[in-house]
């Protein structure tokens, strides 16, 4: 009588335990899906280029974003200074990983000629992109690289062909930069841009 009694009790105790892992596991879902995953918003757009600004962009890169809409808003744009504004702001959202969610959140995208954006954007899920680990619960503790000083280092006009587009007055910029962590001293830290004209917007074709 004795022993059927312990069994019953062995026989409780363990479906208690089972039932407070599956509720464990089951709140830990709910928790994830209810809050965790923080959903980005648009808080500003420069409407006749397209530019849009997100809420999770960093401190520096919110500053160049209204700099830019600065430029675009002259009556007469400033075409040398518009270049150089987006090719700062391209390697600054491209080469700063910290602030990327995952591997497919890669930076640069609002700036890259439409055509070649689905090959840019396997390309560089495949290479720099490759080893951001997902921090879509902010729970990551990866160190990744942020951009610091960037220096416009030459600008000038170029004939640039493209498939069956021709632009004669393309713009060719190449650009230095570091960053904030000593110990990305030897990522890349240097690039050439093209960017070519696509109705009033200038869009980046390639980079070396």
């Amino acid at each position: 009588m004795k022993l059927k009694k312990k069994a019953k009790k062995i026989i409780l105790a363990v479906v208690i335990i089972l039932l407070l892992v599956v509720l464990g596991f089951v709140l830990v879902k709910k928790f994830q899906s209810n809050g965790e995953v923080k959903e980005t918003k648009i808080v500003s757009k420069i409407e006749k280029y397209g530019y849009v600004l997100k809420d999770n962009k960093p401190k520096a890169y919110k500053k160049m974003f209204e700099e830019l809409e600065e430029i675009l808003s002259a009556k007469e744009v400033d075409e040398e200074a518009y270049v150089k504004k987006i090719a700062e702001m391209y390697i600054y959202d491209f080469y700063s990983l910290d602030d990327k969610s995952a591997k497919t959140d890669v930076g640069g995208v609002d700036f890259v000629y439409p055509p070649i954006l689905q090959n840019y954007l396997q390309n560089a899920e495949d290479t720099y992109y490759k080893y951001v680990e997902s921090n879509i619960y902010e729970n990551r503790v990866q160190k990744l690289p942020i951009v610091n000083e960037i220096t416009i280092e030459k600008v000038e006009k170029i004939p640039f062909a493209y498939g069956e587009k021709n632009d004669e007055e393309a713009y060719q910029v190449e650009v230095s930069w570091n960053y904030t962590d000593r110990d990305f001293d030897d990522y890349q830290k240097g690039a050439t841009l093209i960017f070519i004209h696509d109705d009033i917007k200038l869009c980046l074709v390639e980079l070396q």
